[in-house]
């Protein structure tokens, strides 16, 4: 019997929780915390995720700034800027929405974001501390699946883990954490990538499957072991015979491996919300180390 992974409705919890204790923190006299983004352009999907965040800020009873750049801002314009936000003491937490327009440089940026701010966990140093098992901002999205996998009570200690995807968001922090010594992690893990030669037959081998390449509905049923638990990071939108035109389709295809798993987040509704939530997390952690509260 497969078991769906439901991000949407586990997210829903934690964030209620965080509500509850934001809460008992204003009681207490103390503000909210505070998360800032920085939008640079009109990318459609990151508006429609910068709005997803501001929403969530409301909800949970954080303070929220966006700071909406237009497509042609300098890179050393958006510099000035961060750095202002960095010696704001009423800021716990900024994040500088990807991608940015290709005349800036997405590495400069993120490590110009102070280490003590960097709720998204993309500055060299929180990925430095990240992979030598120290306390960090661990990003996003692999905070939220290693939640997911924690609340579910999926096994992973033993198990061969094969993560599609090398990326520095998702495929080389998911391959960290899950080879921590740690639970969720202990796993012998394999990255895969665009020049993996013989990809079909590694996956077979996973007993645990992250795909995180951005290649809707790769991920085929004959790529997958009776049992394995298989995480879908990917969301893309595909034309579709509807009013919008286009739905949304993961890296995996959901209709065809789900009877094989016995674990499976789907898309929409898995990994997406948790993300949204591993951000509010790690604002509201930044936002405690620096008012002392423990």
């Amino acid at each position: 019997m497969t078991t769906i992974l439901n991000g949407k409705e586990l997210a829903k919890e934690l964030r209620n929780e965080i509500k509850l204790e934001v809460a008992a923190l204003l009681e207490q006299g103390h503000r909210p915390p505070h998360l800032a983004a920085i939008l640079v352009g009109t990318d459609g999907a990151s508006m429609t995720y910068v709005n997803s965040k501001e929403r969530d800020c409301e909800f949970v009873g954080f303070k929220s700034t966006v700071l909406r750049l237009d497509e042609s801002e300098t890179e050393e314009g958006l510099i000035d800027k961060i750095e202002a936000i960095n010696n704001d003491p009423d800021i716990d937490g900024l994040i500088v929405q990807l991608p940015l327009p290709s005349h800036i440089n997405s590495d400069r940026i993120t490590d110009t974001i102070s280490p003590d701010i960097d709720v998204d966990g993309f500055h060299t140093i929180s990925v430095g501390k990240l992979a030598k098992g120290m306390d960090t901002y661990v990003s996003a999205t692999p905070f939220g699946i290693i939640k997911l996998l924690e609340s579910y009570k999926v096994d992973t200690s033993g198990k061969h883990c094969v993560v599609i995807g090398r990326s520095n968001i998702v495929g080389r922090p998911m391959s960290i954490l899950m080879s921590a010594n740690s639970y969720p992690g202990n796993s012998t893990v394999t990255i895969c990538h665009s020049r993996t030669s013989n990809l079909k037959e590694i996956c077979k081998s996973a007993d645990i499957i992250i795909a995180a390449l951005g290649k809707p509905e790769f991920v085929s049923a004959d790529m997958v072991k009776e049992g394995a638990t298989v995480i879908d990071v990917g969301i893309t939108r595909v034309p579709a015979d509807n009013e919008k035109g286009y739905r949304l389709a993961g890296d995996v295809d959901f209709d065809a491996v789900k009877d094989k798993a016995e674990f499976i987040t789907p898309v929409p509704g898995g990994v997406g919300p948790m993300t949204r939530y591993g951000l509010l997390y790690n604002t509201l952690k930044s936002y405690k180390i620096k008012a002392g509260i423990k």
